[in-house]
């Protein structure tokens, strides 16, 4: 007998082992033709599994959100690989999973694809969904699995199979005439994957990721469910390309990247006053929140970082110099071990915990070239980052103290959809798993207070605590983590910072690290592309335009916009000898959020013309109400 508990906690008996899709029958018709995997016990497996003793049991459909779409987009790489072999029988396969939206394979083929090639691949593609091939798994040992690929000409399967311990059996599945190395699971059949799919891109790969080996060809893809969800998101990536941050900072004159300078941003007049004003609006609430902004080293000895744990975890990325001298400097690519020798400064008190340091603090890591990304992922960054030195009674205060200071913040920069993941400890980590059991569960007690829903991001904690990661979705639906909070036990210690308890003993605090935009520089790179750079006006790198009509009105216009100027708005004047409906049209190209348009009438009646980007119409007020409506609406938020 064979007891199946189901989600909703009732008990199905079996009298002897059942597959996953008996037990989809046995509930309904409906559940079995929708049923495309099972979870056992919590682990995703095939369908036609066989079920020999009593286990927690559910049926993975469509509807099972982000599990059911890595089954298929995984089953589409596989199907794609099918196409390519069938097409291009010459090519070997390599690797190819599923990723964020979409799913690649990476192929060995002596001639390479092109762009009418993935339209041919496609096809087959649905020739191979219509076929409605079973995807049945089968199992060898590691020998005859090597000698098996390697007969067949696929030598880098042979590879990835040679490098398993021997005695561990081989996963293969089957679709027609295509097999493929893998664990599973997948489909019952390639009918399952539907059409709602495309190959978007081919890029180049090395081998195993590594520079040294050979050149493979990778075709990206995406795929969904239905054709709806597959054309919201080309709509999605159609607008992605229509706010591109690195062509909006050439049309906007925001800034600029050149070779001489890899990963490092040249920000130019209006795109420095975009920062300068995201940093002005965040130190005011930092001073609102009583954080003490300090300001520490470019370059600190090497020995700081080894003693923090940082060298061992960081030093690939970290920049190092050697002096004259023999000194071993490093080029900080974070601020947290600085900020404890602050703290170490003088003796202190539990009065005086907790402590909040903060520092717009500028920061250089290495990243390979193929990972930059505008000023998205650069090698030089500024981070709004801060440490709470604290008590362990204060953890959760302070973290919902943070957790407030973060939803304004991102509320303010017109952010409402903010999603929290949990990452927890790292396979490489520092401190001993009693440390990591306390520094989890005081995090995860304090989200819960702060009244933070949260999902498990498994094994991504930093090397010294784990970490809350908060994730913002965007106007056209993308998500971009930004805020970090984590509590960290180690590098107090490490670092012999200390203060004194009120029972007059030496204890270790408490340090949580702590951003809300992260880098200002990818944060700004994201703003760019929420608003598609029409900022509000509080943002805007330039806020209002004075144009002229005609030339007799060249003094008025001066006179208006020194007084817009002397009021704290960001203006500039436009006198050229132009038509107006040509100024009106370059200025809103430049996403000029207000235009001010004088002539003579408006300089005999000291009235104002007010355009709105995005508005076919004009409003006309007196100058000095224009004047009090923009300074109003140009205020930073408090």
């Amino acid at each position: 007998m064979v007891a199946i508990t189901l989600p909703d906690g009732s008990v199905r008996e079996f009298p002897g082992p059942v597959t996953g899709l008996d037990v989809a029958k046995s509930i309904g018709a409906g559940l079995a033709k929708a049923a495309l995997a099972i979870r056992v016990d919590g682990v995703m497996k095939d369908l036609t599994t066989t079920l020999t003793t009593d286990c927690q049991l559910a049926i993975v459909t469509a509807k099972d959100g982000s599990d059911a779409l890595e089954l298929l987009r995984h089953d589409t790489a596989h199907v794609m690989a099918e196409a390519v072999k069938e097409l291009y029988p010459e090519t070997q396969v390599t690797i190819g999973p599923a990723i964020e939206n979409g799913f690649y394979y990476d192929f060995a083929r002596p001639t390479p694809f092109t762009p009418d090639d993935l339209e041919k691949i496609e096809a087959r593609m649905k020739e191979i969904v219509d076929r409605d091939e079973a995807i049945v798994r089968e199992e060898m040992s590691r020998d005859d699995a090597v000698k098996f690929f390697s007969d067949m000409g696929e030598k880098y399967k042979a590879e990835i199979i040679a490098s398993i311990p021997e005695g561990q059996p081989i996963g293969l599945y089957r679709q027609g005439n295509f097999i493929d190395l893998c664990r599973g699971p997948h489909l019952p059949s390639t009918a399952k994957l539907g059409k709602a799919f495309k190959l978007m891109k081919l890029a180049g790969a090395y081998w195993r990721g590594d520079s040294k080996n050979e050149m493979l060809q990778r075709i990206y893809g995406t795929a969904w469910f239905d054709k709806k969800d597959l054309d919201a998101y080309l709509h999605m990536l159609e607008e992605a390309e229509k706010r591109d941050h690195r062509r909006l900072g050439r049309e906007m004159n925001l800034f600029h990247l050149q070779e001489e300078a890899v990963g490092a941003v040249f920000w130019h007049q209006k795109g420095w006053a975009l920062y300068r004003t995201v940093e002005a609006y965040m130190r005011n609430r930092l001073e609102a929140e009583n954080y003490q902004e300090v300001k520490t080293p470019q370059l600190v000895d090497f020995s700081l970082w080894e003693a923090s744990g940082h060298a061992d975890k960081f030093s690939e990325s970290m920049f190092t110099i050697k002096t004259q001298d023999e000194r071993h400097l490093a080029v900080k690519p974070m601020n947290c071990p600085c900020h404890v020798q602050i703290f170490r400064q003088g003796i202190k008190s539990y009065r005086d915990l907790p402590l909040r340091m903060a520092e717009f603090g500028s920061c250089h890591r290495y990243e390979p070239s193929g990972a930059l990304h505008g000023i998205m992922r650069v090698r030089a960054f500024t981070q709004d980052d801060a440490h709470i030195f604290c008590t362990e009674d204060q953890i959760t205060a302070e973290t919902i103290a943070f957790c407030q200071l973060l939803k304004v913040v991102y509320q303010d920069f017109g952010f409402t959809d903010v999603r929290v993941k949990f990452s927890d400890r790292p396979a490489k980590r520092a401190g001993s798993d009693e440390t990591w059991d306390k520094a989890e569960s005081a995090l995860l007690e304090a989200a819960k207070a702060a009244g933070l829903e949260t999902t498990l991001n498994p094994g991504e904690g930093a090397f010294y605590g784990p970490k809350l990661e908060f994730v913002l979705r965007d106007a056209i639906g993308r998500d971009w983590q930004c805020g970090t909070l984590q509590v960290d036990f180690v590098l107090p210690e490490r670092l012999d910072a200390s203060y004194t308890a009120e029972d007059g003993s030496r204890k270790r605090p408490v340090m949580l690290h702590r951003a809300v935009l992260g880098s200002f520089e990818r944060f700004i790179g994201i703003l760019i592309e929420n608003f598609a750079g029409r900022f509000p006006l509080w943002l805007a790198p330039t806020q209002v335009v004075v144009a002229t009509i005609v030339s007799d009105a060249d003094d008025y216009a001066q006179n208006v916009a020194a007084r817009l100027k002397a009021a704290g708005l960001r203006v500039e004047t436009d006198l050229r000898n132009e038509k107006i409906n040509k100024k009106v049209a370059e200025h809103s190209a430049a996403k000029v959020p207000v235009l001010v348009v004088v002539g003579r009438r408006e300089a005999e009646e000291n009235t104002v013309a007010l355009r709105r980007l995005g508005s076919q119409g004009q409003e006309f007020v007196a100058l000095d109400q224009a004047l009090a409506t923009l300074v109003n609406e140009a205020a930073p938020p408090v």
